[in-house]
């Protein structure tokens, strides 16, 4: 039996970014600041964690020479592992831009190499026309917002005067990207959907990323808080992903969290949803009990980069780390011969840097299952050898864009 179980942890990066001063993250090392800042005591949060960062299935699996690889220095307070097992080694990525479809659809073997087109940081973010063809073709009487904002900022700010007037909050960020916030109840989950579909169809000619409906609950400032049952609605990827190549090929795609959304459910088999990490490991290990010889699981653990790194939480995300980490055994407990896991990240979203958007950074790269010997795969040239690597080991045809290091 050959399967193979693909799980990105949102923005887990480890620094040492070549091109990372072009991104203004000259020094951005999501792994290497949490390590610090926890070995410092400024990682602790009562109730929460304390104490250095403590990884030890993650260590064992290769991450610590992972980072000094990537970026020259061990991590901080982490000691290193009597042993590795498996595959180890770090990514540089060579799409335009430091998002999420860029990352994803790299490592899926289809690097993004051309510009996407973004928002002016000053003054409004979106242009008077667009705005009022929103509200012609959205049927809304105007939108809230037009700038660059936090999600949970400017939904705590405006969240109140959009259920008053019924104006959605219209927001984006560094990256190419059209968010939408509205309350569940009083804007309605399907008319955001429906809106959000919308916009999608108006910014294709401005080669807009992607736009994201957020739709959230509550009746205060203070008791605001997205749900979810948020949605991306992605522009395809410019060719055929891995995704795609697999199940052309009669394979299973089996799509947890946002894989499916990020794709724009192009080579989709299955789309399985759930909310937070430890839901989404939840469903992922049933996923890997119903995968077929041949299948691929693909999963994007989420929260590491929505509610932690965007927040700027590091004693959130490195809670978040430690949790995802106890949970490494029951994966590999899941196993069979042949298996095949790789862990790795889509960017960086170092919770230390300035602002509140994603870093520049090189990825992590570890992989291990039955009879995968502990190997030093270096670094990488391209995301786009994961890809390749599981095309590989499910036997398709190689792509064009990455090479396999099995």
């Amino acid at each position: 039996m050959a399967r193979a179980f693909l799980f990105v942890l949102d923005s887990f990066g480890v620094g040492g970014a070549s091109d990372a001063e072009d991104y203004g993250d000259l020094g951005a090392n999501t792994l290497g600041h949490i390590a610090e800042f926890c070995a410092a005591g400024a990682g602790d949060r009562a109730g929460l964690r304390q104490g250095p960062l403590n990884l030890p299935n993650m260590s064992s699996l290769g991450l610590l020479e992972i980072a000094k690889l990537a970026s020259g220095d061990y991590p901080l307070g982490m000691p290193l592992p009597e042993r590795i097992f498996g595959l180890h080694g770090a990514a540089n990525e060579i799409s335009h831009g430091k998002d999420t479809p860029s990352g994803h659809w790299e490592i899926a073997g289809t690097p993004v190499l051309f510009d996407w087109g973004y928002f002016p940081a000053e003054g409004d973010a979106f242009a008077p026309e667009l705005v009022e063809a929103i509200c012609r073709e959205g049927d809304i009487p105007g939108i809230l917002g037009n700038c660059h904002a936090s999600g949970t900022e400017i939904i705590a700010r405006l969240g109140a005067e959009h259920i008053r007037s019924g104006k959605p909050i219209c927001y984006t960020s560094t990256d190419s990207v059209f968010q939408i916030a509205a309350h569940e109840t009083y804007f309605g989950l399907d008319r955001l959907m429906q809106l959000s579909q919308t916009v999608r169809g108006l910014l294709d000619p401005l080669n807009i990323g992607r736009v994201i409906a957020r739709p959230f609950l509550g009746e205060t400032p203070e008791t605001f808080a997205r749900t979810g049952n948020r949605r991306d609605f992605s522009v395809p990827p410019p060719e055929p992903t891995l995704l795609d190549r697999l199940v052309d090929a009669g394979h299973g795609v089996h799509a947890v969290g946002k894989i499916g959304d990020i794709f724009a459910h192009q080579g989709v088999s299955r789309v399985i949803k759930a909310g937070g990490n430890e839901a989404l490991m939840q469903v992922t290990l049933t996923a890997m009990g119903d995968a077929a010889d041949g299948d691929l699981v693909f999963t994007n653990f989420v929260d590491f980069d929505m509610v932690y790194g965007h927040r700027r939480d590091v004693p959130g995300y490195a809670a978040a780390l430690e949790a995802f980490d106890l949970g490494l055994p029951e994966v590999h407990r899941r196993l069979e011969p042949g298996d095949l896991v790789i862990l790795t990240a889509d960017h960086g979203c170092d919770p230390t840097w300035r602002g509140t958007d994603h870093t520049r950074e090189r990825v992590p790269i570890m992989a291990f299952g039955p009879g995968i010997r502990s190997r030093d795969i270096g670094l990488r040239s391209t995301y786009a050898d994961i890809g390749e690597t599981i095309a590989a080991h499910l036997g398709i045809a190689a792509g064009t864009h990455g090479r396999s290091f099995l």
